[in-house]
């Protein structure tokens, strides 16, 4: 694909990177302002029993790997990344005054679903978009850089909103209302600062038309990235077990929300860090240390004693995290032509949900069953197998950062 003008800033990445960091920033900002609240939100003021709590999150988050797919395949067919991400955040802006209106959990199911949607159409288009943006040899700085200001919303988010919540005197309503404000500007930013590759680029992708058959060309290596990320869903589970294990080392229930603020402060202080040297390095050694991060979490959590030891485990397991994530991204831009770019990561989001699904199921299971740090000791027998996978992986090597 020929490679498009691109604005460079300071660091050395191009300024739609940039601009993109910042879209997913406002985003989740505004979205986390909601969804920290909104358990409390359905049960205290809706009236929504905990199993229908349950009901509503599991169903809203199955859309989204399955959408992926779609617009990911979709992006690939019509040669173009933009309108698909566009179309994504703006039907996100557009469910978010859904949850201020709601007056039955009904309400809320609708605009959850709309919201987990409209995150299943933008994410592969915008994560193939970045690959697109971006030279080879800076591909894990970039996905770093738009998961550390990712992350910088999702912390942000929760901190915004009790605060809202003191000024508003516990107005749930007027909260969810000023998270409208920085959807807004996320879509704004994302339509005026945001310069897909140039014309003949989207030419030439759509003159290779991809057809659903076309998963099957996907490389060999990049079906080694997907099972490696699946083996890391699978037994990373969810973040709401963190939630669950500080409550039971003793955390009061007003301060549940500091649990995702430490894991989110700590992913997004290591994640760009993390995918510079990525770029400098062979990204398996950055992916195995992810995983060896893990198992110390998975341990922390399991063995820990008090509520500093679990805050601990959760500020490694935050470190896990941006070590992992943006890397995995990098892996599997690399790993897949241009052509296909949109399709592999819908493929590899869809694999990837489908293992956490499990793993999280599996979570309940066993500290119903057994425990509380049985599932922590189960993920890191699980981490075991999956650092051995990396180490085992065929080297990559990677070129220098441009």
């Amino acid at each position: 694909m020929a490679s498009p003008k691109r604005t460079v800033r300071a660091s050395g990445l191009p300024g739609g990177i940039w601009a993109l960091g910042f879209v997913s920033l406002l985003m989740d900002m505004s979205s986390e302002m909601i969804h920290s609240l909104l358990p409390v939100f359905l049960v205290s003021v809706l009236g929504a029993s905990p199993e229908l709590l349950g009901l509503i999150e599991g169903l809203g988050e199955a859309v989204t790997p399955v959408a992926k797919l779609f617009s990911g395949w979709a992006s690939d067919r019509l040669g173009r990344r933009k309108p698909f991400a566009l179309f994504g955040y703006g039907l996100a802006l557009l469910s978010k005054p859904l949850f201020a209106l709601a007056v039955s959990p009904g309400w809320v199911f609708a605009a959850r679903l709309i919201d987990r949607l409209a995150k299943g159409i933008r994410g592969a288009p915008r994560d193939a978009l970045v690959a697109d943006l971006t030279p080879q040899g800076q591909r894990g700085a970039a996905y770093g850089l738009r998961q550390s200001l990712d992350s910088v919303g999702a912390f942000g988010g929760p901190v915004i909103a009790l605060a809202l919540m003191g000024l508003f005197h516990d107005d749930f309503r007027l909260v969810f209302w000023v998270a409208v404000l920085p959807a807004a500007a996320c879509v704004a930013t994302l339509a005026l600062f945001v310069k897909e590759p140039g014309e003949r680029a989207n030419r030439e992708r759509r003159h290779t038309p991809v057809h659903w058959r076309d998963i099957g060309l996907l490389e060999r290596r990049f079906w080694i990235v997907t099972a490696i990320g699946g083996i890391l869903m699978w037994g990373r589970f969810s973040e709401a077990f963190l939630v669950l294990r500080a409550e039971n080392a003793g955390l009061a229930i007003a301060l549940m929300p500091a649990v995702l603020i430490v894991m989110n402060v700590v992913y997004s202080a290591s994640a760009y860090l993390s995918g510079l040297l990525a770029d400098r390095v062979d990204r398996r050694l950055i992916l195995a240390a992810g995983f060896a991060i893990l198992i110390a979490a998975d341990l922390v959590l399991a063995f820990g004693g008090n509520i500093w030891a679990i805050m601990a485990g959760v500020a490694l397991w935050g470190l896990h995290m941006g070590f992992t994530q943006g890397v995995l991204a990098a892996l599997v831009a690399d790993s897949a032509a241009d052509t296909l770019r949109g399709t592999a990561f819908g493929v590899f989001s869809l694999v990837s949900g489908m293992a956490m699904l499990a793993g999280s199921l599996g979570a309940g299971y066993l500290w119903q069953t057994i425990g509380p740090s049985a599932p922590f000791l189960a993920g890191a027998t699980i981490m075991v197998v999956g650092l051995f996978a990396t180490i085992a992986s065929p080297q990559r090597t990677n070129p220098p950062a441009a």
